[in-house]
């Protein structure tokens, strides 16, 4: 199979594409080396197995050069993250969604009818929760008043119970409440209208916390786990937002290259969209994730001083069972075994932001 990789020699496309050629497939990467994301415009190493081609996807004519001859298309590329603030959304909706639509043009006049697209578990906003006395509820809106008091779980809007977190599945309501967020759920609409209209198959990857070798120091656009490494590696104590036990589940880097390249050689329902939670199936809080990687690195305890971001959520786990069903995955590093390797792992060069 040849697999056209967009965000190639980002964290996660890198990955995929090792895995992609280790089986045989043959991969091009396209990538643009954004600052945000890398600290250097040279390629990273690790793409030299591979044909690079440095492009945007925003480039209708470079990507329809580039698609001649593609069996399939993992899309990759995207600004991620929380960002700075509401400056950054025109690079968000650039990047993430026009690049999205100019791509499935290109997909369409090329002939390519298979598409993996990472998204997101951003799209669910905050998790799934139940009151004991009313079942499955929206939890109340986070008001800053509650996070100032420290007071952090969401509460029932009918009886203002304290909510318990449940497992979100694909069915789950959409609301994000990010920048990121929207543009991602946007290339979900925009994935799926291209299904319906070409008859082509699309497994949208709902990424949870994925952390790895590769990620990029030093960044508001990385990950929490990036954001941990890089303070241990100054020499500083991880900050921990809220009270540390916000529930995520972490997901290694080389299970989420695995369920990609099933996907890219599962034959998905023709003329729809299918979304797939990617995770490990085993939650863990913040304040985990703090403390076992301060103690593998050998760094400071970990510092919890309340707070929130103001698109931060509370709990959001996911249910593994579709991606199970659908493709036979179940992830397999353990988050100890994760998490202990992480501490010295590669990470990218810094970039200045």
């Amino acid at each position: 199979m040849r697999v056209l990789i967009t965000g190639g020699a980002g964290f996660i496309g890198s990955h995929v594409a090792d895995r992609l050629a280790d089986a045989g497939d043959e991969v091009v990467v396209l990538d643009t080396l954004l600052p945000t994301a890398h600290g250097t415009a040279t390629p990273p190493a690790y793409t030299g197995r591979h044909r690079f081609v440095r492009g945007d996807v925003t480039d209708p004519d470079e990507v329809a050069e580039l698609l001649q001859g593609i069996d399939a298309v993992c899309h990759q590329a995207a600004v991620v993250g929380h960002g700075v603030d509401p400056s950054d959304a025109p690079s968000y909706a650039l990047n993430n969604d026009y690049g999205t639509a100019v791509l499935l043009a290109g997909m369409h006049a090329a002939g390519v009818r298979k598409l993996v697209l990472a998204s997101s578990m951003v799209v669910y906003g905050e998790g799934r929760y139940s009151c004991p006395r009313h079942g499955i509820v929206p939890p109340s809106p986070r008001r800053q008043s509650d996070v100032d008091a420290g007071r952090f779980e969401p509460t029932c809007g009918d009886c203002g119970g304290e909510l318990h977190w449940q497992l979100v599945p694909e069915g789950a309501p959409l609301l994000p409440r990010s920048t990121y967020a929207a543009t991602k759920l946007a290339q979900e609409h925009l994935a799926g209208a291209w299904a319906r209209q070409t008859g082509g198959t699309v497994w949208a990857l709902r990424y949870h916390n994925v952390y790895g070798p590769r990620m990029p120091q030093n960044t508001p656009y990385a990950g929490v786990a990036s954001l941990f490494r890089s303070s241990l590696e100054r020499g500083e104590a991880p900050t921990v937002l809220e009270d540390g036990r916000q529930q995520r589940d972490f997901v290694h880097v080389h299970d989420v290259a695995r369920i990609n390249a099933l996907a890219l050689h599962a034959d998905g329902p023709s003329g729809d969209i299918t979304p797939l939670n990617v995770c490990s199936g085993d939650p863990h809080t913040v304040g985990d994730l703090a403390r076992e990687l301060a103690r593998a690195y050998g760094g400071p305890e970990p510092r919890i001083v309340g707070g929130a971001r103001p698109a931060d959520v509370r709990h959001v786990v996911a249910d593994p069972a579709l991606a199970r069903k659908f493709l036979g995955f179940t992830a397999e590093t353990t988050f100890e075994d994760g998490i202990t390797s992480f501490a010295t792992a590669e990470l990218r060069a810094p970039v200045s932001v």
